[in-house]
C-alpha cells in the first residue's frame, strides 16, 4: 500500500501538473470506487465545473480543494470564487493517477476519468479496486463522513509529533512498537516499509513492548521516522508496491532500504543476516544484532 512518501509524491505531481484543470466531464467506470455520495450521478454532478484549486495530504489521504467555475471567461479572483467542497482520494493497495494529454482509450483497470475542456484526462487506475473517492460538498464535515480521516493521529512532520507525544501515547501499551507505528490513530501515514526502516535506523527491535522504550530511544525513533520519510519523499517513494507517480514511474527508495525485503542479506552495518517474521499479520524485517 502506498504510504506517506508515495502519497506525498503523488500530491506534488498533481499540484505541479494540474494547472487550471477545470473538470468538464467525469466518467465513473467502476461504481464501487465512489464512496460518497452513495449515488454516483450526484458525485459526477457535484464535480462538474470544479477547478481543482489546491492539493493537500493527510496521512495517506489526498484532498483536493475545489472552486466552482460557472464562467471561465470571467476574470474573478479564485480566492473569491465559491467553494465547491472537496475531492478526497485513498489509493489503498494499487491505486494511482495518470495525466494524459489528448485522452486515449482506457485500460481495463481504469476506475474514474476526469476531463477538462481540452480533453486532457486525469485517469485513476486501480488493479485491485480497493481505492476510494469521496466528493464532500461544502458545509459537510470531512472527518465525520470519512471515519478513517477523522481518527488520524498527528503527521510525522508536525510539531505535535515529538518524543513527549510518543512517551504519552505508549507509556502503558504492551503492544509491540512495530504495531504502534502501524496504528494510524497514533501517527498518520506510516506503513510497513517505513516502520521497519525507522526502527532499524533507531536501533530498536520491532518486537519490543512499546512501554519499554526509553526516553532517549524515543527521541532517536522520532528523528529516524522523520529522516527516513524525508529521504523517501526525495526519492519519489518506494519501488516495492504497485505505486506509480503521475508519470507512471516507480519510486527509487526501494534501492536504498536497509532491512525491508532484504531477508537473508547482510546487514549494511554489521554483516549479520536480516531476518523476517510476522507481527500483527505484517511481514517485519530487522537485524537482530543492530536492533535491541
Amino acid at each position: 500500500m502506498p504510504e506517506l512518501p508515495e502519497v506525498e509524491t503523488v500530491r506534488r505531481g498533481l499540484e505541479q501538473k494540474l494547472n487550471n484543470f477545470i473538470i468538464k466531464k467525469v466518467e465513473v467506470c467502476r461504481d464501487s470506487t465512489v464512496a460518497f455520495p452513495s449515488n454516483k450521478d450526484e458525485f459526477i454532478k457535484g464535480l462538474l465545473n470544479s477547478l481543482i484549486y489546491k492539493w493537500d495530504r493527510r496521512g495517506k489521504y489526498l484532498i483536493a480543494e475545489l472552486k466552482e467555475v460557472q464562467n471561465e471567461n470571467t476574470q474573478l479572483s479564485l480566492e473569491n470564487s465559491q467553494n465547491n467542497g472537496f475531492l478526497v482520494i485513498h489509493l489503498r493497495m494499487t491505486g494511482y493517477f495518470k495525466f494524459i494529454e489528448k485522452s486515449t482509450h482506457p485500460c481495463k483497470h481504469t476506475r474514474i476519468r476526469f476531463f477538462d475542456k481540452n480533453n486532457n484526462e486525469l485517469r485513476y487506475v486501480d488493479v485491485r479496486s480497493f481505492g476510494q473517492m469521496w466528493w464532500i460538498n461544502k458545509g459537510l464535515s470531512l472527518n465525520k463522513i470519512i471515519k478513517g480521516l477523522g481518527s488520524l493521529g498527528p503527521e510525522p512532520f508536525s510539531k505535535d509529533f515529538d518524543a513527549n507525544y510518543l512517551k504519552k501515547v505508549i507509556s502503558k501499551r504492551t503492544k509491540s512498537i512495530k504495531a504502534i507505528l502501524l496504528d494510524q490513530t497514533i501517527v498518520a501515514g506510516i506503513g510497513n516499509i517505513y516502520a521497519d526502516e525507522s526502527l532499524y535506523s533507531a536501533g530498536i527491535s520491532p518486537f519490543r513492548e512499546a512501554r519499554t522504550i526509553k526516553n532517549n530511544e524515543l527521541i532517536k525513533l522520532k528523528e529516524s521516522i522523520v529522516t527516513v520519510l524525508k529521504k523517501s519523499i526525495g526519492s519519489g517513494g518506494t519501488t516495492f508496491s504497485d505505486f506509480r507517480d503521475l508519470e507512471g514511474e516507480n519510486g527509487n527508495f526501494g534501492l536504498q532500504t536497509n532491512v525491508y525485503r532484504r531477508t537473508g542479506k547482510e546487514c549494511r552495518k554489521c554483516g549479520n543476516l536480516i531476518e523476517r517474521q510476522k507481527i500483527t499479520g505484517r511481514s517485519t524485517h530487522w537485524c537482530p544484532k543492530c536492533q535491541k
